[in-house]
């Protein structure tokens, strides 16, 4: 049987083709947040984490001769190619080239409180409560993403005041870039009803009643904290 070696955005979403599945059907099928299907959307070239990437072999595994007949003719057909890798029948393996997801979150402070969104559904991190964030496209500063989709989530218009640094995140293996940014106008609400329950001000020093300590990067901690 054909198998998959390495998915990437792009033959995710061609699964989801070969399936026949809007992105929220298709995300509600993998157990995961919409959000993750539309990135795989707009940056195809992503390599989604190990968690994920067993969650899609299992999808795989799970459908009909069909469903993986139609896969294999549409991966054929995809730039780039999308298709499964062979086994022992000795094909080519799926594709160089893949780009780890890059993410800009903003940290936004208004005083002695931090801007938080409540993601509509987790993925299989389990993260509910985060900090506005948004993907960032190739040929785009991570700066204009992070003003830019903090406004869209929050209604909130915020400047950029510094980075505070990128790592891989440690639950989503995402590569996140970090910025501190100052609240310039606009009242808090939920702009994006479709990802998002909630949005709210936090206390800077009650954020760990939300997001695990542990999961929080620690220059983020040190800012909220007033360090410089």
């Amino acid at each position: 049987m054909d198998v998959v070696d390495v998915w990437s955005g792009r033959s995710a979403c061609v699964l989801q083709a070969a399936l026949r599945m809007t992105n929220e059907s298709f995300a509600n099928h993998l157990g995961i947040a919409l959000r993750t299907v539309a990135a795989w959307h707009a940056y195809p070239d992503v390599v989604p984490r190990a968690e994920m990437q067993q969650l899609l072999d299992a999808a795989y595994e799970r459908a009909g001769p069909a469903v993986r007949a139609r896969f294999a003719l549409l991966a054929r057909a995809a730039p780039g190619g999308a298709g499964p890798s062979r086994g022992a029948e000795g094909g080519e393996a799926a594709g160089g080239g893949a780009q780890v997801l890059r993410v800009a979150i903003a940290v936004v402070l208004r005083g002695s409180e931090v801007l938080l969104v409540c993601r509509r559904d987790g993925d299989a991190s389990g993260i509910t409560w985060q900090f506005p964030a948004g993907v960032v496209k190739p040929g785009v500063r991570p700066e204009t993403v992070t003003v830019r989709e903090t406004h869209a989530e929050t209604g909130v218009h915020c400047a950029v005041r510094r980075s505070l640094g990128s790592r891989l995140h440690p639950l989503t293996g995402v590569h996140c870039e970090y910025f501190l940014c100052d609240y310039l106008a606009g009242v808090a609400r939920n702009s994006d009803i479709l990802e998002n329950m909630d949005v709210m001000w936090a206390r800077r020093d009650a954020v760990t009643r939300f997001i695990p300590a542990e999961a929080i990067f620690p220059p983020i901690t040190a800012a909220l904290e007033g360090q410089p």
